[in-house]
């Protein structure tokens, strides 16, 4: 019997049979939740590294995919600054990758939320097309394709550039779907925001995606500087510029479009701020877009004044890119409790003492 027992295989079938026997529940768990912001801080990581790799133009600095020089540890990497920020970056993503497979893999075995195990999955999917669109847009350069354009590569660019803002946004509403506040507390709301902070936050993301695929679109096409003052458009002080070409439309747009990113997110925290629920609810942190958007701006102007500075242009890249998970932060929370007679996830799902019968939202 004491022998049956110290064998290996009883070790291996019981640590097994407590796995798979694991339950679900909808309750705050603290191992999941604190997990669950790792892939986010590392994506934050992640999302300066390919900043600063395409700062320096260094992209194409391995001309293979997805190894580096057909290798993981390429020789000379750590000392040559283009291989060092194109290897990490690619380092980088793999650890999101990895990590992100075992939020899913944890998330499916601890939580009992369906919505909430399928976005983990979604999140998933999303990285995995994030890292091929990467390598797409190595495989498909012109110096590998001898094209006589690089439009291909600068699609996969592109779309490459916009992953990375919908993975980031993914990452943080798993992260406050997992965290104490959301689940015990409702997110800090004593009823459902209203329609138009919902319909507000909404058509800010949007718009301040939109002004991430110009800015995208300015910086992969060499038209950082097609205007070279700031805030007007030419040294004379003209607001419009004075002669137009394609690098002058596009510049030109993304700084109109600045101004009404400016006004969308003006907009979408006065509301948040006036609405007495949703100003409680997320305190001093529903102001954060705005101190966001100073800098942010602060970091364009800076862009122009220092001729593209390596470093600013990452930190704008960056900056850009919190903007974006702020106000989808704020959006994301006054989700959390369902408007009257909307069927979506309640208080009473997450309270694991409440009866399974439907209940009003609160008043």
């Amino acid at each position: 019997m004491l022998h049956g027992i110290l064998a290996p295989h009883y070790f291996l079938d019981t640590r097994f049979q407590m796995f798979v026997s694991c339950q679900r529940t909808n309750q705050y768990k603290p191992g999941l939740a604190w997990f669950c912001a790792v892939p986010l801080v590392v994506a934050v990581a992640l999302l300066y590294a390919g900043g600063f790799t395409t700062s320096i133009e260094a992209g194409m600095a391995f001309l293979d995919w997805p190894l580096s020089n057909g290798t993981l540890n390429p020789e000379g990497w750590l000392e040559d600054r283009d291989m060092r920020a194109e290897h990490s970056h690619r380092l980088l993503g793999m650890v999101v990758g990895l990590l992100t497979i075992i939020m899913v893999f944890w998330t499916w075995r601890s939580e009992e939320r369906a919505w909430l195990r399928r976005l983990t999955v979604l999140c998933l999917a999303a990285v995995i097309l994030q890292g091929i669109m990467g390598g797409m847009r190595v495989r498909f350069d012109q110096l590998n394709t001898g094209a006589e354009n690089n439009l291909t590569a600068q699609a996969f660019v592109l779309l490459h550039a916009m992953g990375a803002q919908i993975v980031l946004c993914l990452l943080v509403s798993i992260a406050l779907a997992q965290s104490r506040n959301w689940i015990e507390r409702a997110a800090g709301l004593s009823e459902p925001a209203g329609l138009s902070i919902r319909y507000l936050g909404i058509g800010t993301c949007l718009l301040l995606l939109l002004q991430i695929l110009l800015g995208a679109i300015v910086r992969h096409g060499n038209a950082g500087l097609a205007l070279v003052s700031f805030p007007q458009s030419t040294p004379n002080g003209d607001w419009l510029p004075t002669y137009w070409n394609w690098a002058v439309a596009v510049n030109f747009t993304h700084r109109a479009g600045a101004l009404l990113v400016c006004l969308a997110v003006l907009a979408f925290v006065a509301q948040v701020w006036a609405d007495k629920n949703t100003r409680q609810a997320f305190g001093p942190v529903a102001l954060l877009p705005l101190l966001l958007l100073v800098v942010q701006i602060f970091l364009g102007a800076t862009l122009v004044w220092t001729r593209l500075n390596e470093h600013s242009a990452t930190l704008h890249t960056l900056t850009g890119a919190f903007l974006l998970a702020s106000c989808w932060m704020l959006t994301f929370l006054s989700f959390r409790l369902p408007l009257r007679g909307f069927p979506p996830e309640s208080l009473a799902e997450n309270d694991p003492n409440h009866s399974n019968d439907p209940a009003p939202a609160s008043a």
